[in-house]
């Protein structure tokens, strides 16, 4: 009896790690941000609830379909290697079902308890990821890190649709602080597996251009978070409290930057600036609930 129940419990756990938690965390928060700039303290908790589930059920499609679909690549490399798809945990045809069927339920959820838009929004994310990004750009170009963060950054866009029905300055705003702030973060672990993407004939920056191209670019982007993150308050939708913390904020990231590009490629180095980066985004977007402007 124990053997099946460990079974279910182990395929329970790849599907869990197949819908990249994490990934999923940060499209909730952004989510929210973008639900709290729209109607702030006046939200209902039931459109909370129905928004943020819909977007959960369309992060883990989305998540689940790009596994399904990196099955051939992710054995080549070691950050990918033990993946239940790339390991042969999970049968294929079964984690595509249900990718599908999760970004049925997303679409589903969102029309019928929040709007259409919404859910239109939810399924274009899922498709810009999956087929944009992981089926056609991803084995391309190295453009893929960049014109893929389109689906990353529409979380927070889904967020102030949900409330307000259409999208509005205050989306745009919170997408391009998103759409910026991907490549950086995302870069910089590239840089760490620069040879298991050149084995596994993925052209990412780092390998078709290199460090130094690939370094330069993470402190354009860097650089470009000021000025983006700063808009919200030029704008009125944010305070002096967000400006002031986002600001010292950003200018310490593009500081701890700088002193990676400036230095060899070392891995703990190179894990601290990501850590960094996730808490970074955590911290503007923790600031914009505290300081913002509804």
């Amino acid at each position: 009896m124990g053997a099946p129940a460990t079974t279910v419990r182990s395929q329970a756990a790849d599907y869990v790690e197949l819908t990249k938690p994490r990934i999923a965390l940060v499209a909730l928060v952004t989510t929210f941000a973008g639900m709290w700039l729209a109607a702030g303290p006046t939200l209902e908790p039931w459109l909370i609830v129905c928004t943020l589930t819909g977007t959960w059920l369309a992060s883990a499609s989305a998540g689940l379909l790009n596994n399904y679909i990196d099955h051939d690549i992710d054995p080549l490399m070691s950050r990918t290697a033990n993946r239940a798809t790339a390991a042969g945990r999970l049968e294929l045809q079964q984690v595509l079902q249900v990718g599908l069927a999760l970004g049925g339920a997303a679409f589903v959820v969102l029309f019928l308890t929040v709007n259409l838009l919404s859910a239109a929004l939810a399924v274009g994310t899922i498709y810009f990821y999956v087929v944009i990004y992981t089926m056609w750009l991803k084995r391309r170009t190295d453009l893929c890190t960049e014109i893929g963060g389109i689906a990353g950054a529409l979380p927070p866009v889904i967020g102030y649709a949900a409330v307000t029905g259409e999208i509005g300055l205050p989306a745009i705003l919170l997408f391009v602080i998103m759409f910026i702030w991907q490549p950086p973060h995302f870069w910089v672990l590239a840089l760490l597996r620069e040879e298991e993407y050149r084995r596994a004939g993925i052209p990412m920056l780092p390998v078709t251009s290199g460090s130094f191209v690939t370094k330069a670019k993470m402190l354009l982007y860097t650089a470009a978070l000021l000025p983006a993150t700063m808009a919200l308050a030029v704008t009125g939708y944010a305070g002096p409290v967000y400006l002031v913390v986002s600001s010292i904020a950003g200018l310490v990231y593009l500081v701890w930057t700088i002193d990676f590009a400036r230095r060899p490629v070392q891995r703990k180095r190179a894990l601290n600036l990501f850590l960094f980066s996730i808490a970074y985004l955590l911290l503007v977007f923790t600031v914009i609930f505290i300081d913002s402007h509804y």
